[in-house]
């Protein structure tokens, strides 16, 4: 059986970059201890998702935050869709917050703080999640950014200006702009005043694109959306 990393490297294409933003990591000294905020699970690993975080939209309400300046200050440059996460998935549940002793370094903290823009965020998803998918931080994330840089993300900024906008638009967009996807594999996440929230993309137990189940799949095609440009 291939190793995640390989894997993810042999099925992926590798010639698109995700994101054209500049973003300056800053140095980090250390790192967040997290606790379990629920109980351990272990489920056998169906499938994966990968969740995006739209970033304006996140950073709307924490400018001022010091708890999240490297992603919303503009210090360290300005963020547009942000990984917040690989997560194993199971057949009815997922697998989380299984025993591992390797934590996250500082040094693997700030090699991906462009691709997930804060270090409480890179602990807890390896915690939660990566923990159940590989015994070591390095690889999880690793497996992560060859995802992340298979990538091409719409012009969100463009077709937030576009009349009538819906979550379709914005699947069909993605799906558009990244040959081998479709709509239906795609998720889109609106908070409760409609504005897009997390875009979720999922993958079967190889890393392909596989179609999205109800929970994940979000909100239906035709309902209404806008994206926050951060204005």
């Amino acid at each position: 059986m291939p190793s995640l990393l390989a894997l993810a490297a042999l099925v992926l294409p590798s010639l698109a970059h995700a994101q054209a933003y500049q973003c300056r990591a800053p140095n980090v000294s250390t790192v967040p201890q997290i606790s379990p905020d629920s109980r351990p699970r272990s489920v056998p690993t169906t499938g994966y998702t990968m969740a995006l975080s739209w970033s304006p939209e996140f950073c709307r309400t924490r400018e001022g935050s010091r708890s999240h300046a490297v992603q919303c200050s503009g210090d360290n440059g300005s963020f547009g869709l942000v990984v917040h996460g690989l997560w194993p998935q199971g057949s009815r549940s997922w697998p989380q917050w299984c025993p591992s002793a390797a934590p996250v370094t500082p040094r693997i903290a700030r090699e991906n703080l462009c691709m997930m823009p804060s270090t409480r965020l890179i602990a807890r998803q390896w915690a939660k999640h990566g923990s159940c998918m590989t015994k070591r931080p390095e690889t999880y994330f690793a497996v992560t950014r060859v995802l992340w840089d298979s990538l091409r993300i719409p012009d969100y900024d463009r077709i937030s200006r576009e009349e009538g906008l819906t979550a379709g638009r914005i699947r069909q967009a993605f799906a558009d702009a990244n040959p081998g996807w479709s709509a239906a594999q795609i998720g889109v996440k609106l908070n409760e005043r409609g504005w897009l929230e997390e875009l979720r993309l999922c993958y079967g137990p190889r890393f392909r694109p596989t179609r999205c189940d109800d929970r994940r799949y979000g909100a239906r095609d035709n309902s209404s959306a806008k994206i926050w440009r951060g204005l």
